[in-house]
């Protein structure tokens, strides 16, 4: 199949793309390479990619629609995987708009490449910050996500209904994946794993939001690329008993469908940091801070639909997915 993936450049784009080359896909890469974080670490991303047969990266932004209805026109993609997006839930309090430019903009011009260039099938990443001000845990497809506490968030959410619409009146089959905390060799200089090791080997404190009262469902990087992988390769499909006077959000007489991916283990702050900690072999200087606006206490996904849906579940233990990324970072930055 020919494969485009936005985001190629990100996190997870990189390892999809690799996973998908390494089976035979050819696989068109698209990226802005915008400075958010270093873009440096995004280029090296794509030297993984490049050399390997069946790649081709294209400099684009998708918020540019003339550029991505081109992009469609040429190549008759036979399925998408959407990763580019705005990401960081911090980062939206500072500067929405870029978050409706990529997130909103960007994804109406994906959804209407897929739409007229006959796309088999678009899964995109949503988030598990749709779950906002939810308490009940663990987190399920099947619960309202109607209270989101940032505006990543709400874009990610509107996302999920961007693509329901196109479902319903287009019949594309459209799968969203909430990711639940990514981590792992490769990751995001803005994420906690990444801002902790590298404060801990320069010798400078860690700061620890919510005075370390955190709980996060942290999902290794490998685990999350063979669920999006798994997810392609089944089509979202209507579900001949969805009932629309007792609607139920994980389901739809429309092709589609929401996931959650997370390793349904969560974990407390300061045991991830323990981790961290023994896999540098240092110890952390910590700086105990409030819960910053935008944040959730507790993340926990309950991966069953996934389970059922591809047979597959996310399982790599925190300790081991944290001494890849230290072994990664040492090995990278030569320290």
């Amino acid at each position: 199949m020919k494969i485009l993936v936005t985001g190629a450049a990100g996190f997870i784009g990189m390892h999809v793309s690799q996973l998908l080359l390494a089976r035979g896909e050819t696989v068109v890469g698209l990226d802005n390479l915008n400075d958010y974080y270093s873009p440096q670490l995004k280029r090296d991303r794509l030297v993984r990619l490049t050399p390997a047969a069946g790649f081709r990266f294209v400099h684009m932004d998708v918020a540019d629609r003339p550029a991505m209805e081109a992009l469609f026109a040429e190549h008759k993609f036979d399925r998408v995987v959407h990763l580019a997006a705005q990401a960081g839930v911090r980062y939206s309090l500072q500067n929405p708009q870029a978050y409706i430019d990529s997130n909103v903009v960007g994804f109406t011009n994906i959804l209407e490449g897929c739409r007229h260039g006959g796309v088999g099938h678009l899964v995109y990443a949503s988030s598990s910050s749709v779950y906002g001000g939810n308490t009940k845990m663990p987190f399920s497809e099947h619960d309202n996500i109607d209270h989101p506490v940032s505006m990543y968030a709400a874009t990610k959410k509107a996302n999920e209904l961007m693509a329901h619409t196109y479902s319903h009146l287009f019949g594309l089959p459209t799968t969203g994946l909430r990711f639940f905390t990514v981590y792992g060799p490769w990751g995001r200089p803005d994420m906690a794993l990444f801002l902790f090791t590298q404060a801990i080997l320069e010798g400078r404190q860690i700061d620890v939001f919510n005075h370390g009262r955190m709980v996060r469902d942290f999902t290794y990087i490998d685990d999350i690329a063979e669920g999006v992988v798994r997810v392609l390769d089944r089509p979202a499909a209507a579900d001949p008993a969805f009932d629309s006077a007792k609607p139920d959000p994980a389901r739809s007489h429309a092709p589609y469908r929401v996931f959650n991916i997370g390793n349904s283990d969560p974990v407390e702050l300061m045991d991830f940091i323990e981790a961290i900690e023994q896999a540098l072999g240092q110890q952390a200087r910590k700086n105990f801070l409030p819960m910053q606006d935008g944040d959730v206490p507790a993340t926990f996904a309950d991966v069953s639909e996934l389970a059922q849906w591809t047979g597959f579940r996310p399982g790599t233990p925190v300790r081991e997915g944290v001494g890849n990324f230290v072994q990664w970072y040492r090995s990278y930055f030569g320290v």
